[in-house]
């Protein structure tokens, strides 16, 4: 994948991007957040994401972290519009025991988090973000092969011109190399809806 169209919102003191692979490594206390529950705003997180008017495409990345170590430690896919505009996917390390696979949607300033533990033994990531205009999908897979979806979602400004890439962060005390191989972006993989018509 080309990643001179790719560009940092953010960018991290401490990256490598070569020809198939990049590496963040994450700072303390940097994180995406807007508002819900917990009230804070945090959008200090780095973004490595490119531009496209397509309405319709799928985009895949394997993430690597077996590297995290600290509560809240993640790695993943973005699509980063702007502060309270952004939808992400990733895996949070919670503890020795298990970990959080999950999605936050942020729209008009106001984040969700749906989520699922996991067993903390699990090092890698396939994620896969497909658009149907303002409409998207996030899935996750194992072995880059078999996807299972986690969300579907409505951005409500992201019906133009969007930014989609990779993020990492680490929101307590904590710093650790994430990794991103095998990027790809491919005809959307999500097929439209054969079942029930719109009214």
């Amino acid at each position: 994948m080309n990643f001179d169209s790719f560009k940092w919102i953010r960018k991290p003191v401490e990256f490598r991007v070569e020809s198939d692979w990049i590496e963040i490594t994450t700072e303390p206390h940097t994180d995406l957040w807007q508002r819900t529950y917990y009230h804070f705003q945090n959008d200090n997180a780095p973004v490595f994401q490119m531009e496209t008017e397509d309405k319709f495409f799928s985009f895949i990345v394997k993430t690597d972290f077996s590297k995290s170590h600290h509560r809240f430690d993640q790695c993943g896919i973005v699509l980063y519009l702007n502060s309270e505009n952004w939808l992400k996917g990733s895996i949070e390390y919670e503890n020795e025991a298990f970990q959080h696979l999950g999605s936050v949607v942020t729209n008009h300033g106001y984040s969700d988090w749906a989520t699922t533990e996991i067993s903390a033994d699990i090092k890698s990531m396939w994620y896969r973000l497909s658009r149907r205009e303002d409409d998207y999908c996030i899935e996750c897979s194992k072995d880059g092969i078999t996807f299972s979806q986690m969300r579907v979602c409505h951005l409500w400004e992201g019906a133009g011109k969007i930014s989609f890439g990779i993020y990492a962060c680490s929101p307590e005390e904590s710093s650790f190399k994430a990794v991103f191989t095998d990027m790809n972006i491919t005809e959307c993989a999500w097929k439209p809806h054969d079942g029930q018509q719109p009214d």
